[in-house]
């Protein structure tokens, strides 16, 4: 049996990283799944609802290894978030997203839930395209604020991180048009600003993504994406803390089916490895659709 995770390994995984467990993710690859390269054109737009299920025992230490949930603990979260891009002028989109978290802890202590609105995310995304170049490559800019109150009481199982985050975002892609195929990904930086409750600087992160997908005739498609996310050391009570960087590297396979108006999409997250984050494998379903403003 693999070691387990003590009380205090315990604490800053399960009170700061559950809820944002999907958030990184969702934040870099649900939005763009099954949707082109390009800015919105203007007044049209999309959206999608995505619900991630992630059951699991396990966690990644403080060294990297997957290890038990100490006191035979079991964490389940179940996510659903809602997307939506629309366009503002030619190379130029809106975007924003407001998740909705279900999360339920128990081991040996007993049971603890919560359930309510996450962080809200807001970004801006520019391409060449404001003027007249279609050089596949884009800028994208965003904020994340707080959706709920973060608690004092460590018994309470947090909706939000509590603090405001900043991050820009260098997008590329390339259609292998009239072959059904295409390959895009992105590199970006979050900037953290400090938690006051919990007295707490969440470090930096750097994350990146690279996605090849297509369709297969007229009714399939597939998506095959790898990410990554590496964090700097937080600041805990004024501390810095280099043990409790955050990291994480996975697979995010998709597979769409063209349904009614829009696709219904089907897939999950494998993680290769990770660092202070729950560990083992999440099931996503979601549907994805175009509409226009006029």
């Amino acid at each position: 049996m693999g070691r387990r995770v003590s009380h205090a390994t315990l604490a800053p995984i399960l009170l700061v990283a559950l809820p944002a467990t999907l958030a990184p993710v969702l934040l870099v690859a649900l939005p763009a799944t099954l949707v082109a390269q390009w800015p919105q054109p203007p007044g049209e737009a999309w959206s999608e609802a995505v619900v991630w299920h992630h059951d699991t025992r396990d966690v990644y230490d403080t060294d990297g290894d997957a290890v038990p949930i100490f006191a035979d603990g079991h964490s389940v979260t179940t996510s659903i978030y809602v997307n939506t891009a629309i366009g503002i002028l030619h190379g130029l989109d809106a975007w924003v997203q407001a998740p909705f978290h279900f999360f339920s802890f128990d081991d040996a202590a007993g049971d603890r839930s919560r359930n309510g609105l996450g962080d809200l995310r807001f970004w801006l995304r520019v391409s060449p395209r404001l003027l007249g170049s279609d050089v596949p490559v884009a800028l994208r800019g965003g904020v994340k604020v707080p959706g709920a109150d973060f608690p004092i009481d460590p018994e309470v199982i947090p909706l939000s991180e509590g603090q405001v985050d900043w991050e820009l975002i260098l997008e590329l892609g390339h259609s292998f048009w009239p072959k059904p195929f295409y390959a895009m990904g992105w590199v970006g930086y979050r900037w953290r600003t400090t938690n006051v409750e919990a007295a707490r600087k969440p470090g930096d992160e750097i994350f990146a993504f690279l996605a090849a997908g297509g369709d297969i005739g007229s009714l399939f498609a597939w998506k095959l994406a790898g990410e990554g996310l590496w964090g700097r050391t937080p600041i805990i009570e004024g501390v810095a803390v280099s043990t409790a960087k955050r990291r994480i590297i996975q697979l995010l396979p998709v597979f769409g089916v063209n349904l009614g108006p829009g696709v219904v999409q089907l897939g999950g997250r494998i993680p290769l490895s990770g660092r202070n984050l729950p560990a083992g494998p999440a099931l996503m379903a979601g549907y994805f659709f175009r509409w226009s403003i006029f």
